[in-house]
């Protein structure tokens, strides 16, 4: 999908809250990672759950850990750069049926450019690019509605967990 860039930051911009990566950790009931994402305004937290391999990505940037060779995210970003592209930003835009939906916009001869994406993946390409994140407010609201999924937790209970974090429960991975 090509559209002028200043019309679609314009379009996007009032509905979207730009978030940074608090932290990575893992779930302690399904021992899945975890992505927290903190509003940059607000102490509003989001959990996003993802797989190990893309945990480990998000992991290896937010430690600036050099591999001795480029990991995929790590290519995607150099591709980019090579074709005098550049990310503008990553939007997370939606949770359907407990699946998070996102788009990497990127600009590229005047013009930008969207492209749909699992929110690990936009979300490793982001630190290496270093682009902002943002919500949109469907994700937001859908996700204070939603059941997390964790069974042992209210939504509320969770919230208030997931508030309360500070830099020792979120490991060597804290932001």
């Amino acid at each position: 999908m090509n559209v002028p860039f200043q019309s679609a930051v314009r379009d996007s911009q009032s509905e979207e809250m730009e978030v940074k990566i608090r932290g990575l950790m893992m779930d302690p009931v399904t021992n899945m990672p975890i992505v927290v994402l903190k509003d940059v305004h607000s102490e509003a937290l989001v959990p996003i759950w993802v797989g190990i391999f893309e945990a480990n990505a998000i992991a290896l940037e937010i430690e600036k850990t050099a591999t001795p060779r480029p990991m995929t995210h790590d290519l995607l970003a150099n591709l980019i750069r090579a074709l005098d592209g550049e990310v503008r930003r990553v939007v997370i835009t939606e949770l359907r049926d407990d699946v998070y939906y996102a788009l990497i916009w990127m600009e590229s001869a005047g013009e930008l450019i969207s492209l749909d994406a699992r929110p690990s993946d936009a979300l490793a390409l982001a630190l290496r690019t270093d682009c902002p994140i943002f919500l949109t407010g469907q994700v937001l609201q859908t996700t204070r509605m939603a059941n997390v999924g964790v069974e042992n937790f209210s939504a509320e209970e969770l919230r208030r967990w997931l508030e309360n974090l500070n830099d020792e429960d979120l490991g060597r991975y804290k932001m």
